[in-house]
């Protein structure tokens, strides 16, 4: 198996916006002290998310999981106050 192949595949839908799954074909390298290494092929598919406009660019996405943490933290502390 080619580790550089590349597959895309997409799908249309009724509102006219198509989504592209990108399948990679690639090698898994596996070891353990029993078994040695294995090798065995395997594909890996990407998968794009529909997301907000403001968060397409890698600077949006950023800021999204910054948001997500900081609420994270925010509800932790008022757990652990008592809020």
């Amino acid at each position: 198996m080619d580790p550089s192949s590349k597959t895309e595949t997409g799908t249309n839908n009724a509102a006219g916006g198509g989504q592209v799954n990108i399948v990679i074909d690639a090698v898994d390298h596996r070891s353990s002290a029993r078994q040695g290494q294995q090798l065995r092929d395997v594909q890996v598919v990407h998968q794009p998310h529909n997301t907000p406009s403001t968060a397409k660019t890698s600077g949006g996405v950023l800021a999204a999981a910054a948001a997500s943490a900081a609420s994270s933290l925010r509800s932790a502390k008022d757990a652990i106050s008592g809020k």
